[in-house]
């Protein structure tokens, strides 16, 4: 029986390191591993976003609040796994272009070569709460 548990380990061990790239830092639009994460555009005052962005960090479940200047656009914050408590880094840029605010994204384990797919899933998260945050006016589709 334990080896047949042990063989059973293996092949769950040889799936999770095949189904996400050996990598521990994702940014939006600079890690071609995932692709559909890419810098969001709104259409709203840099302020307005920034302001969201800040709401959006208290909104996430295991995500602190490390620092912020808004007058550079800058949001610092950790983001913490749920089962190791593992820290993530994540770092928001809040930037304009044109009549747009742009935000970009970046995550990075602290620890680890590679994080099993939950720098993306940080990134992911934070959009989706601030999409909620800004009603969905983002103009990333």
């Amino acid at each position: 029986m334990a080896v047949v548990a042990g063989v059973v380990a293996l092949v769950v061990a040889v799936f999770a390191l095949r189904a996400w790239p050996l990598i521990n830092v994702v940014e939006t639009g600079r890690t071609p591993e995932y692709p559909d994460i890419t810098p969001r555009a709104y259409r709203m005052s840099p302020d307005r976003v920034f302001d969201a962005a800040l709401h959006a960090v208290h909104r996430l479940p295991r995500w602190s609040l490390v620092s912020y200047r808004p007058e550079t656009g800058e949001i610092r914050t950790e983001a913490r796994t749920l089962v190791f408590r593992f820290v993530d880094d994540v770092e928001i840029r809040i930037s304009t272009l044109g009549e747009s605010s742009v935000v970009g994204v970046k995550s990075a384990s602290r620890v680890g070569r590679g994080d099993f797919g939950q720098n993306a899933r940080n990134i992911r998260a934070f959009f989706v709460e601030l999409d909620r945050q800004l009603g969905s006016t983002s103009n990333h589709d």
